[in-house]
């Protein structure tokens, strides 16, 4: 494990931040990731498992196939994304064009999932789900691999990487209090198909609007992008498969996010088809995430005097602990037991987020050492493809398992045997997959002072550049 370091101040060589990095820019830059995260969280805690299944009323393994062709499609599409922006060379930069150009059709495709679809085939109303949802994941890409990419480029110090991503993850959880909200917004609207459907107007519309303002507050550095790329598609990403330390941080990542995609989509059916108590479902997300928001202040100031790799391990091993008590609740325990414990479970569940992505900053910092190039749009562009590509398998088996266990779409009563899986899938699930990321993030090799001499050593590389050229 990483020891944290005697002495966290900066050191002389470390990165001097751009004055633009104050906190009214970090904070419109945290509204990009509320409605991404608006996007994923609504799908899988509402769409794909409540919506799918108990409004329109497609099969579970329909339901999951929907979730699993459409993501992964976006996956496949978020490598070839990253590397498009990096090398665009457009004059308003490589990364903010995007936003204007994704915004509104991922508003009016979202709208567009929750329509109120006048048919009952199972076959037309999943072709119908199935386009749109691939359609509204396209446009997602456009916005969010650019955005995710401009992070490194912004923020370019260890911890400055990090406050960026509290923000990041700031509005990232806001964006769970608004999934959340979906199914009381579609409940005051009338309820039912139609209700749902006026909601995911009134969602597309939130949902689109903030990508303006992103734009006007983030800036990208001109000397990034006056460097040419001479790595064609295929060579840079088999460089970047083949980098060890990214390899690592997208083991950490992939297992934490599984566990995070897997407590999404089973969490409302534990409340529902388990404890009995539905209406309990978004009190307890709403204390949960609230927590979460909270204890993110806490773990800024924690990492500033640790390795971020320590910080995560730690967090990740309280989360791992808290799980295991959705195995062990039971229907007649007061709702009190739950919303009590879930400050406990946030404590853990707010790191494992929010260190990967701060973390991703440094090891395109090292391949910019390695190769001369900055390429932060094809790294993020593969760490969400995997993401996405192993969270939405992971949901789809799932549900398929529900499925084959019997699992009654709508609103009829499960069989024993799908609800004891519905136990273990919110529960044993995702705690096997924590396990899986502490033994990743064991013994990173990007610690603090690491990261300090990459940066140094780039900053006399680009100032041996700039004699050059004046020269």
């Amino acid at each position: 494990m990483p020891e944290p370091d005697a002495d966290p101040s900066p050191t002389p060589d470390a990165p001097q931040e751009d004055p633009r990095l104050n906190w009214q820019r970090k904070s419109v830059f945290g509204m990009g990731d509320f409605t991404v995260n608006t996007v994923l969280s609504s799908m899988s805690i509402v769409y794909v498992t409540f919506f799918l299944t108990s409004v329109a009323g497609l099969r579970p393994e329909l339901a999951g196939a929907v979730q699993l062709i459409g993501r992964s499609i976006d996956a496949f599409t978020d490598p070839a994304m990253g590397r498009i922006s990096d090398l665009c060379r457009w004059k308003l930069g490589r990364r903010r064009p995007f936003f204007l150009l994704g915004a509104l059709p991922l508003g009016i495709t979202y709208a567009l999932l929750w329509a109120d679809l006048p048919i009952e085939s199972q076959r037309s109303m999943f072709l119908y789900y199935t386009t749109i949802y691939s359609l509204m994941s396209l446009a997602l890409t456009t916005l969010s691999v650019p955005y995710l990419a401009l992070q490194p480029e912004m923020a370019l110090g260890y911890d400055a990487r990090t406050s960026l991503n509290v923000y990041r993850n700031a509005g990232s959880i806001i964006g769970v209090f608004a999934a959340v909200a979906f199914r009381p917004v579609a409940n005051a609207l009338g309820g039912g198909p139609e209700g749902f459907a006026a909601a995911g107007v009134v969602f597309g519309v939130m949902l689109a609007l903030p990508w303006l303002f992103v734009f006007f507050a983030t800036w990208e550095r001109p000397e990034f992008q006056s460097r040419a790329s001479e790595l064609s598609f295929r060579d840079g990403a088999k460089l970047v498969m083949q980098h060890g330390t990214f390899r690592r941080l997208t083991g950490m990542y992939l297992c934490g996010r599984v566990s995070m995609d897997l407590v999404g989509a089973m969490l409302i059916l534990y409340f529902t088809h388990w404890l009995g108590r539905s209406s309990d479902f978004e009190l307890m997300m709403i204390v949960f995430m609230g927590s979460v928001l909270l204890w993110l202040p806490f773990w800024l100031k924690f990492s500033e005097h640790s390795e971020k790799a320590t910080s995560f391990i730690i967090g990740t091993g309280i989360w791992f602990v808290g799980q295991l008590v959705f195995l062990v609740a039971q229907p007649n325990w007061s709702p009190w037991v739950v919303l009590v414990f879930a400050p406990v479970v946030a404590f853990g569940y707010a790191v494992v987020d929010l260190m990967p992505w701060s973390m991703l900053g440094e090891v395109v910092d090292e391949d910019d050492l390695a190769s001369g190039e900055r390429r932060e749009g094809v790294y993020n562009g593969f760490f969400m493809f995997l993401r996405k590509l192993a969270g939405t398998i992971a949901v789809f088996l799932a549900l398929t398992l529900l499925g084959a266990l019997g699992f009654v779409e709508g609103d009829g009563e499960q069989p024993e045997r799908a609800v004891h899986a519905i136990r273990v899938l919110t529960s044993v699930g995702p705690a096997v997959f924590l396990a899986l990321s502490i033994t990743f993030a064991i013994g990173y090799p990007l610690t603090r002072q690491r990261h300090a001499e990459i940066r140094a050593q780039l900053e006399a590389r680009d100032a041996g550049r700039q004699t050059a050229h004046e020269g």
